[in-house]
């Protein structure tokens, strides 16, 4: 048997693969932490357990992550996003819990360890839209599919993670797929970085942004775009509402987008002026792209001591150049 210090180095090697599938069952990115120490924890306190003739290294962590997320999921409530719950309305109430909402990521984490083939299907299975659709699913249902569709586990494999059958598990992929058909997001809208259109898409959309423009934000919206601000259960629906209300808006004089990888899809983080006369994180913004125009923008608020986790600046000075 392999002695400590290979178990650290093997165990360390699936953290980031362990983080994406995680984030997917759980939704939040302070649980993925959690349950993603503990489940290196539990794996190296039980090292000598684990007999490579057996199982791969790979399927019996996943299958100790799996126990540790669906012990987690059992007091949990379910995430969403304001668009799943909310009613549109233009007063924002008061805050909901953190733990009401599905909450971002950076690519760097949850898509970290992917060969490249691998990535553009990472991306759709990270989405904002399909983590809250997951959540719909039965802790064990959701485990199944990620396991499955996702991360491209076998049947036999995933039974052995699940300490079930072979039928079980394609009785539940198969519930798990019906269920989110109508919730999956079209594979055909995943972000391409290199698409010269999305980047373009882009560049407007934050011109607009920082200019108040409500001609140009309308333009780059779609007609029935909606925009929310968790923890608030609010959202506004339609390009000019969404294009007059920023346009429109005070609290966001002056203020600077800076773009990121989100979720699989484009993202910003949203700096303002302080009264020092430097730009201060405010908050992560994710948009969707859905048929060459932003379909859903979602600012989720209070989330300023997450910049680092994106690569964002810590502050941006109004002279700095940023590139989308």
């Amino acid at each position: 048997m392999r002695g400590g210090e290979f178990a650290v180095e093997e165990l360390e090697a699936l953290r980031g693969p362990l983080t994406g599938y995680c984030y997917r069952l759980l939704g939040s990115a302070a649980d993925t932490d959690d349950a993603v120490q503990e489940t290196l924890i539990r794996a190296s306190s039980r090292w000598e357990q684990y007999d490579p003739g057996r199982a791969r290294l790979s399927t019996w962590v996943h299958r100790i992550a799996t126990n540790v997320c669906i012990d987690m999921l059992r007091a949990a409530k379910r995430r969403a996003l304001v668009m799943d719950v909310g009613s549109a309305g233009p007063e924002l109430g008061a805050p909901l819990p953190a733990e009401v909402w599905v909450e971002p990521m950076p690519d760097s984490r949850v898509l970290a360890g992917q060969d490249p083939g691998e990535v553009v299907a990472g991306r759709e299975s990270v989405r904002l839209a399909f983590i809250a659709a997951l959540q719909r699913l039965a802790p064990r249902q959701r485990a199944v599919l990620v396991l499955r569709d996702v991360l491209v586990f076998s049947a036999q494999e995933t039974a052995e993670i699940l300490d079930t059958t072979v039928p079980a598990v394609n009785s539940a992929l198969q519930r798990a797929r019906a269920a989110l058909d109508a919730d999956r997001p079209d594979p055909f809208d995943v972000y391409d970085p290199e698409d010269a259109g999305q980047r373009d898409l882009l560049r407007r959309y934050v011109a607009a942004f920082e200019s108040h423009d409500v001609a140009g934000l309308t333009a780059v919206l779609r007609e029935d775009a909606v925009a929310s601000m968790p923890p608030f259960l609010w959202r506004l629906e339609g390009a000019g509402k969404i294009a007059t209300v920023m346009g429109d808006s005070d609290s966001c004089a002056g203020a600077r987008l800076v773009p990121c990888r989100m979720n699989g899809a484009p993202g910003f983080g949203q700096y303002r002026p302080g009264d020092d006369g430097v730009l201060h994180p405010f908050a992560l913004i994710a948009v969707d792209i859905q048929d060459g125009r932003i379909a859903r923008m979602v600012t989720f608020l209070g989330t300023h001591d997450r910049f680092a986790e994106f690569d964002l600046p810590e502050v941006l000075r109004g002279s700095e150049q940023v590139s989308v």
